[in-house]
């Protein structure tokens, strides 16, 4: 299916739907009672988290220019601190890996569908401190929640990953939540929400990795993790992650972002078959990615027996330093 989707986004197709007709409006008054019961949490607008860390680093080195795109999980709503977001956290992280400072721009907006990506690009590059150096976007949850068809919604992805490695950008996309272990959502559309989520996480990992992106699966960030702790992952809204969600999800993401950028060790990058790495077909890749939270997948061999290939990581995470106690402007 994700096959399927990723085919319709690069070829016109229209809409391969995630429900089938006979449960559309169980589902929307099962969304509607959603709704009802999901605030918007106490914090209806993210920190600003826009400026420089790590300037402990400061030396003759330009300072790495790092950019959020995405939704309200990429903007970090449902925390009251900048440093407690997920551009603040990555961006600390990365200057600690990389010991240099990083620049963080965010441009992510809360509510944001793909379609909205288009826009969120242009912002990126026309930056007046240069064109990012990494992109992560986090993106995909409102798609579900909206019923954006899938083929439009990893098009708008990948058109937005082209553009971005067009100019020079390394990009790192954080795919759709596990969306089923929302607290207020309730059966069928609990189940339903989860395959849903699956699917398209799998089918912007095969979009992503033809574009020349790399993936990471955050089916953690609402997934098993949350689903085990949610009164300590899960903010005031019972829907946004809390500040200790958000730092899961930086540990998962920060590795990937290191390698895209040649800081990760040499070492780490060859496929370790004890924690089950190597290279597959894309679409087997994303599939298993889906289904394994913090999964990395990276392009390989642009051809093979069964299509592209790619690299499968199951890449161990590292704490993510704590973050500056405020970034310095912009």
């Amino acid at each position: 299916m994700a096959r399927r989707i990723a085919a319709g986004a690069a070829y016109g197709g229209g809409g391969i739907g995630l429900l089938g007709a006979a449960t559309v409006g169980l589902v929307l008054a099962e969304v509607q009672l959603a709704k009802r019961q999901v605030s918007h949490g106490h914090s209806p607008h993210p920190p600003s988290a826009d400026g420089l860390y790590g300037y402990a680093y400061a030396g003759p080195e330009e300072p790495l220019r790092l950019t959020m795109l995405g939704d309200s999980t990429a903007a970090g709503q449902g925390v009251h601190r900048a440093r407690q977001t997920p551009g603040a956290l990555l961006a600390s992280g990365l200057a600690a890996v990389a010991e240099r400072p990083v620049r963080l721009r965010n441009v992510a907006l809360p509510g944001a569908q793909s379609d909205d990506l288009d826009r969120q690009v242009v912002l990126a590059l026309n930056d007046p401190d240069g064109a990012p150096e990494v992109c992560v976007i986090m993106i995909g949850a409102n798609d579900v929640t909206h019923r954006m068809p899938p083929t439009r919604s990893v098009r708008h992805l990948s058109a937005a990953v082209r553009r971005l490695r067009t100019a020079g950008a390394e990009v790192v996309v954080g795919t759709c939540p596990d969306l089923g272990t929302i607290e207020p959502v309730q059966q069928p559309l609990r189940w339903i929400a989860k395959r849903a989520s699956r699917q398209l996480a799998a089918a912007q990992t095969i979009g992503t990795v033809e574009q020349g992106g790399r993936t990471v699966s955050l089916g953690d960030l609402l997934g098993p993790e949350f689903a085990a702790n949610p009164r300590e992952l899960f903010g005031p809204d019972s829907y946004h992650p809390s500040a200790e969600g958000y730092a899961t999800a930086a540990m998962a993401v920060l590795p990937t972002v290191c390698a895209a950028l040649g800081l990760w060790p040499a070492e780490e990058e060859r496929p370790d078959v004890s924690r089950r790495e190597g290279f597959l077909p894309v679409a087997r890749a994303a599939a298993e990615a889906a289904s394994e939270p913090g999964t990395e997948v990276a392009a390989a061999m642009p051809t093979g027996p069964r299509g592209p290939w790619a690299l499968l990581k199951r890449r161990r995470r590292r704490r993510v330093p704590a973050s500056d106690p405020a970034p310095t402007s912009a």
